[in-house]
């Protein structure tokens, strides 16, 4: 194994990078430094290859490819840019990609000015249904007020009608006094009334013979 040791004999780049096939020809990816080596394939024009260190000394460079395999390849075949046909072709491919965003975009504009409308209609159904709890809120506390105006009210009456039921008690007992007062009064008159006849009943006889004998013993 001479070529691994002149390969780690030698300063070689730390950093991995991903270079390309040059774009002039097709290579040889072989299993060591120099032609001696057994190609392991052939690269096309535009192989993207994993860089992980070059041999300053022999001017290879070790390299891995997309599916994992390792080998050698000459420094000087690899270039930092996709090969020209690898970019024709990617800009051929954006290109009809461009050519198809109009249709998207205007497939997309579509969509948004649907949905642009959906949210208008939510907006203006919102925009009702506030409005509607806003006279309802209106008509909630105009009620409230009446009913507190009610209320209000009933408490006065209430206290109305209980002084009203108070000073009617007040006349009904006031009544009640005089009627028993006018009774006792005409009790007291009658009983006077029906002594002062009594007493007349004793006193009148007695007049009556007093002025008898005195004519009597006239004659």
């Amino acid at each position: 194994m001479l070529w691994l040791g002149g390969f780690l004999s030698v300063p070689l780049a730390a950093q991995a990078e991903t270079r390309y096939v040059t774009d002039q020809l097709d290579i040889t990816l072989r299993a060591g430094e120099s032609i001696r080596y057994k190609i392991l394939r052939m690269l096309r024009s535009g192989t993207p290859l994993e860089v992980l260190a070059v041999n300053k000394s022999t001017k290879y460079a070790r390299v891995r490819t997309e599916d994992g395999t390792l080998g050698f390849v000459l420094e000087e075949q690899l270039q930092d840019e996709p090969a020209a046909r690898t970019q024709l072709a990617e800009m051929e491919a954006r290109l009809a990609e461009l050519q198809q965003e109009p249709e998207a975009l205007t497939a997309q504009l579509a969509k948004l000015q649907a949905s642009y409308a959906e949210l208008k209609e939510r907006f203006a159904t919102v925009e009702r249904d506030k409005q509607r709890r806003e006279q309802e809120l209106a008509t909630i506390r105009h009620a409230s007020a009446n009913v507190l105006d009610i209320t209000n009210d009933r408490e006065r009456l209430r206290i109305q009608v209980a002084e009203l039921t108070r000073a009617r008690a007040d006349l009904e007992q006031e009544n009640r006094d005089l009627k028993n007062e006018t009774d006792r009064r005409w009790f007291m008159i009658g009983a006077g009334v029906l002594g002062g006849g009594v007493l007349m009943g004793l006193i009148l006889p007695h007049l009556r013979f007093g002025r008898r004998k005195s004519s009597w013993g006239s004659l």
